[in-house]
């Protein structure tokens, strides 16, 4: 056998240095794997890097995942024969963007020991902690300042982060050499960092804890976009906006994968549909004819999948190979949500649903019932809505939507919304998958129906088709949650045309209240009486509020529409903008990852704002709203 005929470990080639610079150069993407374990992965231009090199012996679960949510990273494996070729690539990334934009700032982020001498508590291996390892010089000071203000703002599990400074020239791990000596980055225009991160993340024996990692990550991507964006406003050319900007824009392949997987799980099935009974009529005359002294017995649609086929599809969708924090987030939420929907599907007519309803829409909370309580006492009983110019039937309101969907395709050729008269759902309307539905037996009054068309067409329908313009199928199916701040926004809108009347107000409030009632064990026969009784509702609407509250067993849904318009309230006295709330279908915490989004240009503008956005007294109502107004005060439409 000949010497010297052993395999060579691989090597980081001109040639891969080569083709990276050069996307580079031309502002393209680069993604590609490195020698023996890793990636490189540069979204775009950019004045920064952020490395992670594995080590050698042992093993380090977890840490690259620290970087990997970047829009520019590098990992490596941190064996000495990668040592030369590393250096080289990276002070040709380097070089490229110092003439891009006068600076560059390399960061290395490494895992430390559980527990650490240094530290106050040093037996606390469950605290964040974060060294930060920076050279002295004057010219990181106020970087490193902001770099360690953004740190000790992240927290873990309830735990509030550690952050201490360790000025050397060696930034990088203990036992490696740096990847640009100090001296070879000054000269290039470089800048240097280095953060050691206590392992939070990781048990004793080297399991990783995912939700941990996901809460840290998370809380350390937002630390160092603040950092980038302050190096970069005081130390390079670039100019952006706001740190978010920073941020990834390129979408890997796994996102479409979960996005897809889940909107198919979400489509195969409509959940307000399924637990809309088809025997409303039927069961009101039944009702009527015991002397409302029996329960109704509703019937439901059958369900059109199995459980557990679904439930197998949903947990195949692989969220977890998703790097983006923010779009993991967003992706667990709904897959959590759609796997407690099947659940319920699952449970109609069983004590459990109502228990599942609970843990997805919540109950009724003190405040909600007590502003409840205020609207109805201070709302005469027996109002009745104006019907000085009669009524719609629903085939002539069917008429007046599809007019209002006309205007809406005008502008944008994909808004193909339907309108259809069913038999087989309550009196009443509802959207399903972006078309209104209308209940055969609805009658309108005509002082009604603008209001209804902003809510149902103008909210509902518009902030589906506008999410169907997104790339994620999510934001028209609904992010998790959003029920309330959807519903919120659709009730403002009837005020913002002038038609929140009221009588209207009087039907949210009761719908609180019965909401109550059935999680405080009253029967359908209870909350029906308490209704017409008490509170002086006609019979037909007392059993309609009550069917929707009992129906499958207990849905604690309806508490949304009055909880939602107080989230929006204070929304917009908190200069909240209407443009994020018409992305799609999202919850209040959503916004600021909306934002995020749009920053990084993930999601486009909305194609589509609702008509009462362009009348002078719906702004001018908006204006009132945003000096502030309580759900009180829209009863005499005075803001404080």
């Amino acid at each position: 056998m000949k010497k010297g005929n052993a395999t060579r470990p691989p090597a980081i080639t001109d040639r891969l240095i080569r083709a990276v610079c050069e996307r580079l150069e031309q502002n393209k993407r680069v993604r590609r794997a490195m020698p023996t374990w890793g990636r490189i992965h540069i979204d775009r231009q950019l004045p920064f890097l952020c490395v992670y090199r594995r080590p050698v012996r042992g093993s380090d679960a977890g840490a690259e995942r620290l970087v990997t949510s970047e829009a520019a990273y590098l990992t490596a494996a941190g064996t000495g024969s990668l040592q030369e070729g590393l250096t080289k690539l990276v002070r040709s990334i380097a070089e490229s963007m110092v003439a891009q934009y006068g600076a560059f700032l390399l960061l290395e982020v490494w895992s430390g020991d559980a527990s650490d001498s240094d530290s106050e508590n040093a037996d606390d291996t469950h605290t964040p902690r974060f060294r930060i390892v920076a050279p002295k010089d004057k010219n990181v000071g106020a970087l490193v300042n902001t770099f360690d203000e953004a740190l000790s703002r992240i927290a873990v599990s309830k735990r509030t982060a550690e952050a201490i400074i360790r000025r050397t020239q060696r930034c990088c791990p203990k036992n490696y050499a740096p990847i640009l000596p100090e001296d070879v980055a000054r000269k290039l225009g470089c800048r240097t960092l280095g953060l050691e991160v206590r392992p939070v993340y990781r048990g004793e024996s080297g399991e990783v804890f995912p939700a941990v990692l996901r809460e840290l990550r998370h809380g350390l991507s937002q630390a160092l976009g603040q950092t980038f964006y302050k190096f970069a406003r005081t130390q390079t050319t670039h100019r952006p906006g706001h740190y978010r900007v920073l941020g990834r824009r390129a979408v890997v392949k796994a996102v479409w994968e979960v996005d897809r997987q889940l909107a198919e799980v979400s489509d195969s099935f409509d959940f307000l549909l399924q637990v809309t009974p088809t025997n409303s009529e039927e069961a009101r005359r039944e009702f009527q004819k015991n002397r409302c002294e029996v329960p109704p017995v509703f019937q439901y649609r059958p369900f059109p999948a199995d459980p557990v086929v679904l439930k197998r599809r949903l947990f195949g969708a692989p969220v977890e190979r998703v790097e983006d924090p923010a779009l993991s987030l967003l992706l667990r939420q709904k897959q959590d949500e759609l796997d407690r929907q099947i659940t319920m599907l699952s449970d109609v007519n069983t004590r459990r649903f109502a228990y599942g309803s609970l843990q997805l829409f919540g109950g009724v909370e003190d405040d909600l019932k007590r502003l409840a309580d205020q609207l109805l006492y201070r709302l005469p009983p027996r109002m009745r809505e104006e019907s000085k110019s009669g009524h719609l039937n629903a085939e002539a309101f069917a008429e007046r939507a599809r007019e209002e969907v006309a205007y809406y395709k005008s502008r944008c050729p994909q808004f193909d919304a339907g309108v259809q008269v069913r038999d087989d759902i309550a009196s009443g309307l509802m959207v399903s998958r972006g078309s209104l539905l209308i209940g055969k037996h609805t009658r309108i009054p005509a002082s009604r129906v603008e209001p209804l068309l902003q809510h149902e067409v103008g909210t509902h329908v518009l902030t589906y088709f506008n999410g169907r313009a997104q790339p994620f199928r999510q934001l028209y199916s609904g992010l998790a949650g959003y029920e309330a701040f959807q519903e919120g926004l659709a009730v403002l809108s009837e005020y913002l045309v002038g038609g929140l009347s009221r009588p209207r107000l009087r039907l949210l409030a009761a719908r609180v209240l019965a909401t109550r009632h059935m999680t405080d064990g009253a029967t359908f026969v209870d909350t029906y009486r308490e209704l017409h009784g008490l509170y002086g509702f006609d019979p037909r609407t007392a059993f309609t509020v009550a069917m929707r509250i009992y129906r499958g067993g207990g849905l604690t849904k309806d508490a949304v529409y009055l909880r939602g318009l107080c989230q929006m309230l204070e929304y917009f006295a908190n200069k909240g903008d209407i443009g994020p709330l018409l992305v799609g279908k999202i919850a209040a915490d959503h916004v600021p990852i909306v934002r995020e989004l749009q920053w990084r240009k993930v999601l486009c503008d909305p194609p589509l704002r609702p008509r009462y956005m362009e009348s002078p007294d719906a702004l001018s109502r908006l204006e009132d709203v945003r000096k502030g107004m309580t759900a009180i005060d829209l009863i005499d439409g005075r803001s404080r």
